[in-house]
């Protein structure tokens, strides 16, 4: 059986470990062989049908990464969004279920006939888009949190290189670095000229970011007399740490995980381009004959 190799954690003795998993070619063969029932089937469920499908050890199947999900099952999940994304799957309110070509074409037309999707497509088109890019999101975050804190890190650089700061990769290479001042993670050129400095704080959280971390955030500030920040993490922000943010004197900028997300995808960070698609119109004034 072809196989991909994972990182497990093992909390007893804190260490990471390697485990092989059946290849995604296989995962995706399996899945799209299953023979589901109407109202499909839970991914939970799934993971556990083809656990014993690829005959996986009691540790295969309940591996975790560090992070505590079990990672046969994202490792399907993730198969599963694939095919999502792809037209070969469909998402239901109860689990999810294969789609042949026969059902998907009937989909269509059941589609066509009932609702107003025939007469503006492009809603259809917009809906569909922004499912697509949601899923994006939750994978890219999900492909950060696989990480090292020093490819975060990295990433934050690479990111805010690409929104315009810092200058060149190789200027903010050289102005990025752990400085060890009170969750300080790096400070990166506000401009091309470098006339200011942002420092940038960067956790791969779970758990939302409460206020007392951005206190120490703010507090280190105040001891480089810096006045500017940015605080990222790939969870989110308590409505306290929000409302902080807004009573003191430095200018601190919380990023949560969607608006990082959000923000890779809109400047090509960890993605990129699989198709194009253009919608073109009739152009009027083309047929306007002059008189």
């Amino acid at each position: 059986m072809e196989t991909v190799t994972k990182k497990a954690w093992d909390p007893i003795t804190e260490q990471e470990y390697e485990i092989k998993l059946p290849a995604e070619s296989l995962v995706k063969e399996a899945l799209l062989k299953f023979d589901y029932p109407p109202g499909g089937l839970h991914k939970t469920k799934i993971a556990q049908i083809l656990g014993k499908q690829f005959a996986l050890t009691d540790e295969q199947k309940n591996a975790k990464h560090k992070a505590g999900y079990r990672l046969f099952n994202y490792h399907v999940g993730r198969v599963t969004g694939v095919l999502i994304r792809s037209g070969k799957m469909v998402k239901l309110k109860s689990g999810w279920r294969g789609m042949s070509q026969e059902q998907l074409s009937g989909q269509i037309r059941d589609t066509k006939d009932d609702s107003d999707d025939s007469r503006h497509p492009e809603k259809s088109i917009e809906e569909n888009y922004q499912k697509i890019q949601e899923g994006l999101a939750a994978e890219l975050l999900q492909k950060i949190k696989d990480n090292t804190p020093a490819f975060f890190e990295k990433l934050v650089v690479d990111l805010l290189v690409k929104m315009g700061y810092g200058g060149s990769r190789e200027d903010a290479g050289e102005a990025v670095g752990g400085s060890g001042d009170g969750g300080i993670d790096g400070i990166i050129n506000e401009d091309r000229l470098g006339l200011d400095v942002v420092y940038i704080q960067a956790k791969r959280w779970e758990g939302n970011v409460s206020r007392p971390e951005i206190q120490r955030f703010a507090g280190a500030l105040q001891g480089q007399r810096a006045r500017k920040g940015v605080f990222i993490t790939t969870s989110n922000f308590t409505r306290d740490a929000k409302e902080y943010v807004d009573t003191i004197d430095s200018k601190i900028v919380l990023i949560d995980g969607n608006q990082l997300a959000q923000f890779m995808i809109d400047h090509n960070v960890g993605v990129s381009i699989e198709r194009t698609y253009e919608i073109k119109r009739v152009d009027s004034d083309y047929f306007t004959e002059n008189t």
